[in-house]
């Protein structure tokens, strides 16, 4: 409740008090100036008394009349900042204003300027704010400020405005030597998030053009190159024959790995090693491509020289905040150690394991491993006593839980656990999913393809639905023509997955088109050696009667993964002896 003002002097004294005593805004202002007459003090602490008795408009005014009286920029600050949190964005823009006109060389006001236009979703409105922006960036600092404008545009809902605008802030730097590639990488990446593929690789492309070594424009390149832009690659290798930075090529191949392009990703990450020997991200990162290859020992051969180097710079360094990486390589290690039936020594790389964000995965491994060990029920328990920090930690617990389960045929209990997650979210597509899988693990057909169903509804952009559906179909001969139409549909939405491949190769073979499915097989077992892709390659070239070959896809199959489920199903049906 505001105060009465019969007592206003007495709380004046108070509030002098006070004010003197911390390290506000306008006791800066009173400390600074030596020009203030009673009338102004009096309006000065009359405004903070109303900001201090929730009365921002008055404070406000209070306090913006006293800024242009005196010019003092922490007038006009405060003046802002009142003005913002009384959610008043048309009264911060006026007094930022009147900051911007006291103070034209001040760059802080015209960022409040331009981010309250901004705020106020007025794009077409920042273009003399901006250009006074760049007129007042230090030259050296100025093409970093030109790259980082599409940031501050990100919200503005008309995309296609924002590119107009910023065109015309970025006009007279388009030709200059120093700024001109940055400039026009900028345009490009406004137009990339209006949508407009064709007109961003056109301004990479003439930023490449503008300055061969300039970075920003091969940038741009590389966001096209995500959007599966076909010519913005060309641009990138351009880049890259230009000795780039190694930031830019670790860049380039996580875009590979995403591609699922691995074998040029590790070409990449060699040259960075060999040019580099000290660099440890990319010894980490080869270890993780080999993994996920299931190239077992040259993974491990990278984790733990990753681990060498680390200890180096941790013993150049000193004491400094433990990266993520060291935990990360920790539990790469146990999962090889996993693979090759070493529990012991799997537990012992999970007991190393020490940065916060790895501590629950590490955790989960070890009840994985006391399953494993015929310990089901404290290996449930563990589970259940983990704490789950967010939503995705505690999907990560449940789905080890079930995983778990399904692993000692526990489906029923599986089961239940999945459908008290679904009731608690029915929108949840990944409990849906795994419900699906359960549900044919069950053998019950009719349920699995009623969920999968639902997922194409819910989620019609994920191949994951249409490849299980149509790669069950197709595994039991039955509906082969729809199988394939489905198979086909998640390829056409994730193409080359070597994964799908496989099923549309599974559908070709059970249609009696042999030679096509083993092309298919070949690729897929090329692109990513699994053990359920060579036990289908192995049956395709058996029926064909090239059984050595066959023999040896089996035996690289087993190394790979020996407890693979449709692989022993596949030896033991064909009655096969390795």
């Amino acid at each position: 409740m505001r105060p009465p003002y019969c007592f206003l002097f007495t709380l004046l004294t108070a509030c002098w008090v006070n004010v003197h005593a911390q390290p506000t805004a306008p006791t800066e202002a009173l400390a600074k100036s030596s020009a203030l007459d009673s009338s102004l003090l009096y309006q000065l602490l009359l405004g903070e008394l109303n900001a201090q008795a929730q009365e921002p408009a008055a404070a406000f005014s209070l306090l913006l009349d006293a800024a242009r009286k005196t010019g003092d920029e922490t007038l006009f600050r405060r003046s802002v900042q009142i003005a913002l949190k009384a959610r008043s964005g048309e009264s911060a823009l006026q007094a930022a204003k009147a900051w911007q006109e006291a103070a034209p060389s001040s760059q802080e006001a015209n960022r409040y300027v331009l981010q309250i236009l901004l705020s106020l979703n007025r794009p077409a409105d920042t273009l003399e704010p901006l250009k006074r922006m760049l007129a007042l960036t230090p030259l050296p600092q100025r093409t970093e400020a030109i790259w980082a404008i599409p940031s501050l545009y990100e919200r503005a809902s008309d995309k296609q405005l924002v590119v107009a605008t910023v065109q015309k802030a970025l006009t007279p730097t388009l030709g200059e030597p120093r700024l001109g590639a940055t400039a026009w990488a900028t345009l490009g990446r406004l137009w990339l998030m209006a949508g407009n593929r064709e007109a961003a690789l056109r301004a990479a492309e003439k930023g490449q053009t503008f300055a061969p070594h300039q970075e920003h424009p091969a940038w741009l390149a590389l966001s096209l190159m995500r959007a599966d832009v076909a010519k913005a690659e060309a641009l990138v290798k351009n880049h890259l024959a230009n000795s780039p930075s190694t930031e830019f090529r670790m860049a380039y191949v996580q875009t590979l790995l995403q591609a699922k392009r691995s074998p040029e990703a590790l070409t990449v990450l060699q040259n960075i090693s060999q040019q580099q020997p000290a660099y440890a991200p990319a010894s980490l990162l080869q270890g993780a491509v080999y993994l996920d290859m299931r190239q077992w020992d040259t993974a491990e051969r990278h984790f733990l020289h990753y681990l060498t180097l680390m200890q180096a710079e941790k013993a150049a360094q000193g004491a400094t905040p433990a990266p993520r990486g060291p935990s990360q390589a920790y539990l790469s290690l146990a999962q090889i150690a996993l693979q090759r039936k070493d529990l012991p020594k799997a537990q012992d790389w999970l007991q190393r394991v020490d940065h916060p964000d790895d501590l629950l995965a590490a955790q989960l491994r070890r009840a994985g491993l006391m399953a494993q060990q015929g310990q089901l029920e404290p290996a449930l328990s563990l589970i259940h006593s983990l704490p789950a920090r967010s939503a995705s930690e505690l999907q990560l617990k449940r789905s080890t839980e079930v995983q778990i389960l399904r692993d000692h045929k526990q489906f029923a209990r599986a089961r239940s656990l999945l459908e008290t997650a679904l009731a608690h979210d029915p929108q949840d597509a990944d409990v849906v999913y795994d419900l699906a899988m359960l549900a044919e693990k069950m053998d019950d057909l009719t349920e699995m393809e009623r969920l999968l169903r639902q997922l194409m509804v819910v989620k019609p952009d994920d191949p994951q639905a249409y490849n299980a559906l149509g790669y069950s179909l197709a595994d039991r001969g039955q509906r082969l023509p729809e199988a394939r139409q489905l198979i086909e549909k998640a390829l056409t939405l994730t193409p080359n997955d070597p994964f799908i491949v496989d099923s549309l190769a599974w559908v070709t073979f059970r249609m009696g088109q042999n030679d096509e499915a083993l092309r298919l097989l070949r690729s897929a077992f090329k692109q990513r050696p699994d053990a359920e892709i060579a036990a289908h390659l192995g049956e395709v070239l058996w029926v064909t009667g090239q059984t050595d070959e066959a023999k040896k896809v089996w035996r690289e199959g087993l190394e790979l993964n020996p407890d693979n489920g449709t692989l022993k199903a596949t030896l033991q049906r064909l009655r096969i002896e390795l």
